[in-house]
């Protein structure tokens, strides 16, 4: 038996149903964001940086290297100045914020970019040696977009990423369960099963770790605008296609108004961090275990690194 608002009892997760996404909704979502979103993206940049310093743990030397939903560029730009010699590419679903990643290009640090699917990548088999997704994956098939990753990827291939876990946006689920019993936000899949998914699409010794952030705001009109800028809008397959009407937006800030704190309104965000190594091929290669990196070893050296 599942509570108000369709959300599972404790230890049951939903079916696949309600993972399902729209992704021509998903497109056009972040095409209409491609002027508003760096604004706006504050956890999306503060995340991307936590990403990237994880990458000065690990010793690598890539030839080809994939920003995989690349937003504005911002990453595919700092990979390009990490990596001057490899050859960079910024991937996006949405053509527009391929458009606005243009303006993070120079001259002496051009990269390319490519409008596709993470789930169908343009590229040959062992042709890429790491792949960097920041906050994209919640909006795919995982299991998809793993086996395309793992396609790609040479021997050895580095697969470094973050993506949105079951505790996102809870206060924005728990208001709309009070209200009705539709779908209105996301469902973000559990580390453990995105730990699982990279098993089965074959890389070895994944390494996952869940961080959260909370984002505080004076009223849901700004929650609501926040996510709109970022091209976060619901995209699940079984969303209420009319618009939310003045008497429904009414009961939603007040059932929101149960999780205010201190004057401000929280929005909390499950950031799940994994990195994951494609196995090699040849054992005269030498051991990847050389390459592997512990968790416990990345947040020391991380807070290490944040310590005056």
């Amino acid at each position: 038996m599942k509570p108000r608002g369709g959300q599972p009892q404790a230890g049951q997760p939903p079916g696949a149903e309600a993972y399902a996404l729209d992704t021509s909704r998903v497109r056009r979502s972040f095409n209409r964001a491609a002027t508003t979103y760096d604004a706006a993206a504050v956890l999306h940049a503060e995340v991307r940086d936590n990403l990237l310093a994880r990458l000065n743990l690990m010793a690598l030397t890539p030839r080809v290297v994939v920003d995989a939903g690349t937003g504005t560029g911002h990453g595919a730009r700092a990979l390009k100045s990490r990596y001057p010699k490899a050859l960079v590419v910024a991937l996006d679903l949405a053509p527009r914020m391929l458009q606005s990643a243009h303006r993070q290009q120079s001259w002496l640090r051009p990269f390319a970019r490519v409008c596709a699917d993470a789930e169908r990548l343009p590229f040959a088999d062992g042709s890429v040696d790491l792949i960097l997704s920041n906050l994209m994956l919640q909006w795919c098939n995982p299991d998809a977009a793993f086996a395309e990753f793992r396609r790609v990827l040479a021997p050895q291939g580095l697969l470094s990423f973050t993506t949105l876990g079951p505790d996102t946006l809870r206060e924005l689920r728990g208001a709309w369960a009070e209200v009705d019993s539709r779908t209105h936000v996301n469902q973000f899949i559990d580390m453990h099963d995105i730990g699982d998914a990279l098993v089965r699409g074959g890389f070895a010794s994944p390494v996952l770790d869940v961080e959260r952030y909370t984002l505080t705001y004076s009223d849901l009109r700004r929650v609501a605008a926040d996510l709109k800028a970022v091209g976060a809008t619901n995209a699940t397959q079984g969303r209420p296609k009319g618009l939310t009407g003045r008497h429904g937006f009414a009961a939603l800030q007040s059932a929101y108004e149960a999780f205010r704190q201190d004057g401000r309104l929280p929005a909390t965000y499950e950031v799940v961090f994994g990195h994951a190594w494609t196995p090699e091929k040849d054992k005269r290669r030498g051991s990847q275990d050389d390459s592997i990196v512990s968790l416990d070893e990345i947040k020391r050296q991380l807070r290490s690194r944040r310590s005056p």
